[in-house]
């Protein structure tokens, strides 16, 4: 058995599990040099220290075979400026082909063997030419990666109406599935400029207290119930779940609140 740490790849992709040497001491935010099957890559480990993954080394995408030093770091900031620069290459290439298609970032491999382009399209898109035409600017492997308004956000970053820097471009390891049940059940207006995040679907922090809440109704009657109160039969116009209670309406202009125990 071996460490299993898990490390974002480059900037712009994705959360992997490397193998890692038991001498190899890596800690949550370093920077490390990964050996994969397609090259030498560079990566963030974002798995906490105290809790590495165990597994069989032929599980993971490669293995960290240091942490990066300077001449590392140096190399790793040269290829941002390129990365601009291949950028703006590539969406000149795509306006002359007049493809449907919106380059949203850019990155090099950390051996810059290849150059790797996300882009995001309605629908597919035929890029056999336009990776021809970059291969001949570029003289290197291209990579044209499609992605979705959520990956879209991840890249470009920017700030949530909490104010704090989007989740999902700023500690999410991945997204996780979203659905209009979460919002429901947690009581909030089902306003698309109230629930959709910058990406335009549901917010991710929608994910976040949604069992409990689902846990929290289960014992609350449910909006539209008629149930039976000590003032009388009435119809739940009205549910708080966190502070647990209903308001009924018992019929002509009578409202009663019914608060629930925990124990029911």
């Amino acid at each position: 058995m071996a460490k299993l740490i898990q490390v974002k790849l480059g900037e712009l992709r994705q959360t992997f599990g490397y193998g890692c040497a038991d001498e190899l001491v890596c800690r949550r935010d370093d920077i490390v040099i990964l050996e994969t099957e397609q090259g030498m890559e560079y990566g963030k480990v974002v798995s906490d220290p105290n809790v590495v993954c165990k597994g069989k080394v032929d599980i993971a995408q490669g293995k960290a075979v240091r942490l990066a030093g300077a001449d590392d770091f140096k190399k790793i900031e040269s290829g941002k400026p390129k990365a601009k620069e291949a950028m703006a290459a590539c969406a000149k290439k795509v306006a002359e082909r007049k493809l449907d298609m919106q380059i949203v970032g850019c990155e090099y491999t950390f051996d810059e063997s290849k150059v790797i382009f996300f882009f995001v399209s309605e629908g597919r898109v035929d890029f056999r030419d336009l990776v021809k035409d970059l291969a001949k600017v570029f003289r290197v492997r291209i990579e044209l990666k499609q992605i979705g308004v959520r990956d879209k956000a991840k890249i470009v970053g920017g700030f949530g109406v909490c104010g704090r820097e989007l989740c999902c471009s700023s500690y999410m390891k991945g997204f996780h599935p979203l659905s209009i049940k979460m919002p429901k059940e947690q009581g909030l207006p089902v306003n698309p400029s109230r629930i959709s995040g910058m990406c335009g679907r549901i917010k991710c922090c929608m994910a976040y207290e949604y069992n409990v809440y689902r846990e929290y109704a289960r014992e609350l009657p449910k909006m539209g119930e008629r149930i039976t109160t000590p003032s009388g039969k009435g119809k739940v116009i009205d549910v708080n779940i966190l502070k647990r209670y209903v308001n009924v309406d018992l019929g002509e202009g009578q409202v009663t609140k019914v608060v629930f125990t925990k124990e029911g």
